[in-house]
């Protein structure tokens, strides 16, 4: 029931995502098939997730701030793509071996490196989540960059990167030092691609 649902809000969300904001999808050949994969892109408004969610031809399972299910819609979709909720002043351990256990299962994930909308802009320091995970997991990167417009109908593109593949460090316990270097590239490729589109 849950996957029949899942198609028709997908489409719903695509539709008003082509028909509102004029959504220009480019680089879904470079999403590896058949493998575990970890999307990572900036973070600017509400709509950065589910259009991750729809146009990445992969099912994904977000990690999303717990306040979100506040919002009764907000919640549904979290129900209805198998988000994972994470609370944020905490190290949610839960949330943590959830991501792990569905990277080991070959499944996807998605993150924003920034840890909350516009966090590059506010002076927050980006989270090394991603390339924990990444270390962790041995699983891909695929840096996705959104750019365009922010208000209601302005016209928005989203770009998929070549996966950044850490798998050299996996089975390692990489320090703090490692972890930032690898956060900084994945940032590098996510802020070049929404550069390439303004």
């Amino acid at each position: 029931m849950k996957k029949i649902a899942r198609v028709i809000v997908r489409a719903a969300i695509l539709a008003y995502c082509k028909l509102v904001h004029r959504v220009k999808v480019i680089g879904t050949e470079n999403i590896p098939k058949g493998e575990a994969l970890i999307f990572c892109g900036n973070h600017r408004t509400y709509l950065d997730p589910p259009l991750i969610v729809v146009t990445a031809k992969r099912h994904v399972h977000f990690l999303a701030k717990e306040e979100l299910y506040e919002n009764k819609f907000l919640g549904f979709l979290g129900y209805i793509f198998d988000a994972i909720a994470v609370r944020r002043d905490a190290k949610d351990i839960s949330a943590v071996k959830e991501s792990l256990k569905k990277l080991k299962e070959g499944s996807c994930i998605a993150l924003f490196p920034e840890g909350t909308r516009n966090g590059i802009e506010k002076g927050e320091k980006v989270k090394d989540g991603a390339a924990f995970f990444a270390v962790r997991s041995g699983a891909k990167v695929v840096p996705v960059g959104i750019s365009g417009g922010t208000g209601k109908f302005d016209k928005v593109t989203i770009e998929y990167g070549k996966p950044l593949d850490y798998s050299e460090y996996k089975g390692t316990k990489p320090d703090k030092e490692t972890l930032d270097k690898i956060t900084e590239e994945i940032m590098d490729n996510i802020i070049m691609l929404t550069k390439k589109n303004v």
